[in-house]
């Protein structure tokens, strides 16, 4: 989900917010330094969980907070605080100061040159005012809505780990001393259900759905909600082992996207110059099928891994990470590049201190034509994955076995559920192996896969 970085409404301290930022900078080149930058970020957040129509939980938070990371030449140091009083603000900035003298040098610091500072322009609609125009009752209301259309879906839904609703607003600065300073606010909202179905002889299963979005506009009804929940979990009961097959393995999009958290890892600047990844020194080369086409896309309107810029003040782009099998980017911050001899991708991501990471804007699969339904109805005998459980992934060698639970297809159809089963093989087999791609795509965070096909897996059972 949206991180809960958000705002207060108040137009002299959002300029309050600028104008610091842009001075904890000033500050730490008086202080010596030769290059810094600061992150200022401002968040409320709204949750409640209701179980058995109660109100289990209900948190009610807003939060401020400031980093700073200064350089001396190579070396560089970070610190951050929640404490804005005046002397709360100048111990960071001499923190940081004092650290990056005694830290260790590192010839490929440093914060981006001023050519490739930037930040997209235009309504990105990421924040609306909405998400917190329901009462405190309603919002309570609507997590109480969604766990009641999943117990009255079916006698067999005997209980709940509750329904819920969320919402937060939040606000980002980031100022550095080449003269960047930018900002954006965001907003998100859900409401999820989570019911437990019972048989007759006791034995249990849950599931759970949910809806998120950027204004409460976009939010599905809770009774949505709760009824797509119950009939996740109740089609799961009377599940049983199947037996161990090589038979094609179908992902659901909820447990697809695992695929593309794999693929994420493996193109993931980061890993790459460690040599930690089965995709490095593959740049160019073909590492799936045609028919895959994966793309990081940090400018889509609304989306929820948009922002005008990354973590380092970067404009976000379109990155076309593998176009019709072929491995064309890696996701790199300015550190991975100047590693690895290239050009950043915008793709820095990046708490309050700390060097910045590397996260994905709005990463996906690209979909294909097929519906869901046309793609399971070729498959004679078949897994439909709905759940993994633990890991079991070496992104070094690309082996890949992971416990999973889900439906059987027989007959071009979904069948009876299965459970306490494995799937396993490398994944450097796999992206060649995702053999059919359905037109399902959609968003529920920033990394999204529509339901795929894959052949060549095991699935180890009795």
């Amino acid at each position: 989900m949206p991180s809960s970085q958000l705002e207060t409404g108040n137009p002299k301290l959002e300029t309050d917010l600028r104008e610091l930022a842009q001075d904890i900078v000033r500050r730490a080149m008086y202080g010596g330094a030769t290059a810094a930058e600061c992150v200022v970020r401002e968040g409320d957040e709204f949750s409640t969980l209701v179980r058995l129509g109660q109100v289990e939980t209900l948190k009610e938070a807003g939060s401020r907070s400031i980093g700073v990371r200064v350089f001396f030449g190579q070396r560089a140091a970070s610190t951050y605080s929640s404490d804005f009083s005046s002397e709360g603000l100048d111990r960071m900035v001499k923190s940081a100061l004092e650290l990056a003298k005694i830290t260790s040098e590192d010839p490929f610091g440093g914060i981006p040159e001023t050519s490739q500072l930037g930040s997209l322009t235009g309504d990105l609609a990421l924040y609306h005012e909405d998400v917190y125009s329901l009462p405190g009752a309603e919002r309570i209301e609507y997590a109480r809505r969604a766990e009641k259309a999943a117990l009255d879906f079916d006698p067999r839904i005997k209980n709940s780990e509750g329904g819920s609703f969320d919402a937060a607003t939040g606000r980002k600065v980031l100022a550095n001393s080449h003269g960047f300073v930018g900002e954006y606010r965001r907003s998100y909202c859900s409401v999820a259900a989570v019911p437990i179905a019972q048989t007759e002889n006791g034995a249990m299963q849950r599931d759970y759905w949910f809806s998120v979005a950027r204004t409460l506009k976009k939010l599905d009804q809770p009774e949505q909600v709760g009824k797509i929940a119950a009939q996740r979990t109740l089609r799961r009961l009377g599940a049983r082992k199947a037996k161990t097959a090589q038979v094609p393995v179908v992902f659901d999009p909820m447990v697809a996207t695992s695929i593309l958290d794999h693929i994420f890892e493996g193109v993931n600047g980061d890993s790459v110059y460690r040599g930690a990844s089965f995709l490095a020194g593959k740049l160019g080369e073909k590492i799936a099928g045609d028919n895959v086409s994966v793309i990081d896309d940090g400018t889509i309107v609304g989306g929820f891994g948009t922002s005008p810029f990354d973590g380092e003040g970067v404009p976000t782009r379109r990155t076309v990470v593998i176009e019709n099998g072929v491995l064309k980017s890696y996701l790199l911050n300015t550190y991975t590049a100047k590693k690895l001899g290239l050009q950043t991708t915008g793709s820095a991501s990046r708490g309050l201190a700390g060097t910045p990471g590397i996260g994905p804007g709005n990463y996906f699969l690209q979909a294909g034509t097929k519906s869901p339904e046309d793609l399971i109805s070729g498959i004679k005998d078949g897994l439909y994955v709905t759940e993994f459980l633990g890991m079991g992934v070496n992104l070094v060698t690309g082996d890949y076995s992971r416990g999973a639970s889900g439906l059987w297809i027989s007959g071009g159809e979904l069948t009876y559920p299965v459970e306490e089963i494995t799937v396993a093989g490398n994944l450097k087999d796999l992206f060649f192996n995702i053999s059919e791609i359905a037109n399902d795509l959609e968003f529920r965070g920033s990394i999204a896969s529509p339901t795929i096909r894959v052949d060549g897996l095991t699935v180890g059972g009795e």
